[in-house]
């Protein structure tokens, strides 16, 4: 998990809080972050919502959000990561939804995988990504992403607040 370790060490490096809103993945993510010395400064907690209803109810996901675009979409994405962001006041927030497989999931296949970024100064982004293999893999897969994106992300705002 090179890349969760990179943005661990780069939010504790620049000071940024961060948190995650987590469905197919699990906690793999918040887990793996947790692998990195130190990142209790900047990792207040995360979440685990596999369900709809977690979602609602520990992230504040609208229930009708999720039965106009279901789960696995883009609106639902964006909603975990601004929710849990304002739910533990952090600067950086990232969730993961979407299908680990083996079987598809409202006729999403298995390997679609949304996940949700919420920025500094309310800017919240979505990217939809579709990954091979195992169950095990797509979770993996996932993380990686997610981390190498805020990672990206994270680089830009610090670079713009040096300038």
């Amino acid at each position: 998990m090179e890349k969760v370790q990179q943005l661990g060490k780069k939010l504790i490096q620049v000071g940024q809080t961060l948190t995650s809103a987590e469905s197919l993945t699990g906690g793999l993510f918040s887990s793996s972050l947790t692998q990195v010395p130190g990142i209790s400064k900047v990792l207040p907690g995360a979440f685990v919502t596999y369900s709809p209803e977690a979602k609602t109810q520990l992230v504040g996901v609208p229930a009708p959000l999720i039965q106009e675009y279901g789960v696995v979409s883009a609106e639902v994405a964006k909603a975990m990561a601004k929710g849990a962001q304002q739910q533990l006041s952090t600067d950086w927030a990232i969730s993961f939804t979407g299908v680990a497989g083996p079987d598809a999931l409202e006729g999403h296949l298995a390997g679609e995988v949304w996940i949700g970024v919420a920025a500094p100064k309310n800017q919240v982004l979505a990217r939809q990504f579709n990954f091979k293999g195992t169950r095990d893999t797509v979770r993996m897969a996932a993380v990686q992403a997610g981390a190498a994106w805020v990672l990206s992300e994270l680089n830009k705002v610090v670079t713009n607040e040096n300038n």
